[in-house]
């Protein structure tokens, strides 16, 4: 029997109204299972579904190592999720077309967060940060003081790492860093940490925007430094078949090296390392490099300092507006208190009270916070350049390529991306 026009248009309405009072927000993330951030999500979820009844938050949590990947077929399959998580910086921007743009919808929170930059263009602001990233260099004092070192002054300059290394390496025991580069995260942690210190913040603008390139001085030095640090013995064997989350970490907190390059969000950061090497062993300091920039000075090293992960807003959702409260639930000082309590996680908001920590390496982390910070070098890199990076800095530690051929290389992917 045909439909009439009238029953049809009953039947919209009904389906209609059936989508408006049951809507749910499906979130992907790659950190809403881990235990220590689950008090965190829990509780935004409920804050979030007592304001709003009817309302449900699904949270799918992807394993991390394919995150990028699986996402990236959802979206380009019509069938991603209303808001999911990020890394500031090149993999959020590589997603800015899929976002929402959310300019007029974060006015009344903009000045309680910081971190915007890693999530934002020139056009305007694609997601709200949550968490403040940074790599500093994380040391076990017991292996200083075994090695004969003073677990009380870390290094400051290139040449006091060198004898710290040298130190570690006499001693046998471990290597001077544990290092993890299956995926090509090491040579992001390394790259960072070393133009910190290395490039002016002229430089650091002018490699965001592609002028400055990889076969310059600035930036071939910092792959210069990882061949001579592995060429020296910094690293173990077998970096390229390690996974930096959680291998090269999981193997630091065990006492088998002296040194990493690790977080100071989410994880591999103080809160775990304090756990397992106990807070009076786990120390902390930013990492040194090899030349120091002309707008820097010599004992005085930055560190990477950025907006760490936050959450975009899928612009094909049909709850978007649920999506963007929920986010601000997420980045709450009420809730950011929680994920800073208990997952450690320095939050991107403002109004979250960090006087009560307790750790030695947090408070010098804060501390180190409130002197110190430059760009995240390797996360204003495009994404393809970083893609072609990993891949060529496995190649430099296997000795299967030159500095010079892979910065010959990185010139052209660059030039691509840049167009």
């Amino acid at each position: 029997m045909r439909m009439t026009l009238k029953a049809a248009l009953m039947l919209g309405t009904l389906l209609s109204g059936t989508s408006a009072w049951a809507q749910e927000i499906t979130v992907w993330d790659w950190k809403s299972s881990d235990p220590l951030s689950v008090p965190y999500y829990q509780k935004a979820k409920e804050v979030f579904e007592a304001a709003h009844p009817g309302a449900t938050v699904n949270y799918v949590m992807q394993p991390h190592d394919q995150y990028y990947t699986l996402l990236g077929t959802a979206l380009s399959s019509n069938a991603g999720p209303d808001m999911f998580l990020m890394n500031g910086g090149a993999q959020a921007k590589a997603r800015f077309g899929a976002l929402l743009k959310l300019d007029d919808k974060v006015t009344d929170i903009k000045d309680d967060l910081v971190g915007w930059e890693e999530f934002a263009d020139a056009n305007g602001v694609y997601a709200i940060p949550l968490s403040i990233q940074g790599f500093v260099v994380y040391y076990n004092k017991k292996l200083y003081t075994d090695a004969g070192l003073d677990p009380a002054n870390p290094p400051k300059t290139w040449a006091e790492l060198t004898k710290v290394c040298d130190a570690i390496k006499a001693k046998g025991a471990v290597p001077c860093f544990a290092m993890g580069n299956k995926e090509g995260f090491g040579i992001e942690f390394w790259f960072s940490a070393i133009a910190a210190t290395s490039w002016t913040l002229e430089q650091h603008a002018e490699f965001a925007s592609g002028k400055l390139k990889w076969s310059s001085e600035p930036v071939k030095a910092i792959l210069q430094s990882w061949v001579d640090a592995n060429k020296n013995g910094w690293f173990p064997q077998g970096a390229n078949s390690t996974a930096k989350f959680m291998d090269e970490y999981e193997g630091f907190m065990r006492g088998e090296a002296a040194n990493t390059i690790g977080l100071i969000s989410d994880v591999a950061h103080w809160k775990q390392f304090d756990e397992f090497l106990g807070a009076e062993n786990d120390g902390v300091f930013p990492m040194p490099s090899p030349t120091v920039a002309s707008d820097k000075k010599e004992g005085e090293p930055n560190f990477p300092l950025a907006g760490g992960i936050g959450y975009g807003i899928n612009k094909a959702s049909d709850n978007a507006d649920l999506a963007v409260a929920f986010a601000k639930v997420l980045a709450s000082p009420e809730l950011e208190q929680i994920f800073f309590n208990d997952a450690g996680a320095v939050a991107a908001n403002s109004k979250v009270d960090t006087k009560g920590v307790k750790s030695p390496a947090a408070i010098e982390i804060l501390k180190i916070m409130a002197t110190s910070g430059a760009p995240m070098a390797h996360a204003n890199a495009t994404a393809k350049e970083l893609e072609e990076i990993h891949r060529l800095s496995q190649l430099l530690l296997n000795g299967e390529t030159t500095v010079d051929e892979a910065v010959k290389r990185m010139d052209e992917v660059q030039a691509e991306a840049h167009k």
